[in-house]
């Protein structure tokens, strides 16, 4: 039931945005989704599967918003430059509005959060969502992986030199990882993009990439 599932993870999410996630009631999560709370214990299984998939949602939406700077409706002229500081500004701003995709980009996880383990749990679920849910999640160090080598995909292009994907492999992990400075201690003038704009001009002030 995928339109329930969506309509109990809004719930939840709207729910641990008011009271720590201690306090939300899988009854409550039910009756504000409009469903029966027999619905939600099909969809989850359990509180903490629940979580899983409220955390994993975050995820992927975070994600998303990357392939969305990376490749999306950008200017048709913007360069790689242009792209990977879009993408650093998107995970600043994502990680400020977003107390799941904070805590899961510093690993930072407060007693109002839930904290499910990382690592990939037993599950006897029937639901492919739920599965995927109770798989693996991503630490700091995997999305800082993630997003790096995305962005080496799409920004390198075909038949770049081997030497070359290297040098921009260590510049996209340095932006990305100057990105999540910025989600622990914000910029001032400039903000990110100047911050990750000064990473991507060699020293004498010339772009690294177009």
């Amino acid at each position: 039931m995928p339109a329930a599932r969506d309509s109990l993870l809004d719930a939840a999410y709207t729910a641990l945005a008011r009271r720590p996630w201690s306090a939300v009631r899988m009854v409550d999560v039910a009756a504000a989704a409009g469903v029966s709370r027999q619905t939600l214990y099909n969809e989850f299984g359990s509180k903490e599967g629940l979580a899983r998939a409220l955390v994993r949602r975050e995820a992927d939406a975070y994600l998303a918003g990357v392939e969305r700077a990376l490749t999306g409706p950008a200017d048709p002229g913007a360069g790689a430059r242009d792209r990977l500081t879009t993408a650093a500004e998107w995970t600043a701003s994502a990680a400020r509005d977003n107390v799941l995709v904070r805590a899961l980009l510093t690993g930072c996880w407060s007693e109002r959060l839930p904290s499910p383990t990382l690592s990939a749990v037993p599950s006897s679920t029937v639901v492919p969502a739920q599965r995927r849910a109770d798989g693996p999640l991503p630490s700091p160090g995997e999305f800082v992986a993630l997003v790096r080598d995305r962005a080496v995909t799409v920004l390198s292009g075909a038949g770049a030199a081997k030497s070359d994907v290297a040098e921009m492999s260590r510049t996209c992990e340095l932006a990305v990882r100057l990105a999540l400075s910025c989600v622990a201690a914000p910029p001032g003038e400039g903000g990110v993009a100047g911050l990750v704009g000064s990473v991507l001009r060699r020293p004498d002030g010339a772009a690294v990439w177009s």
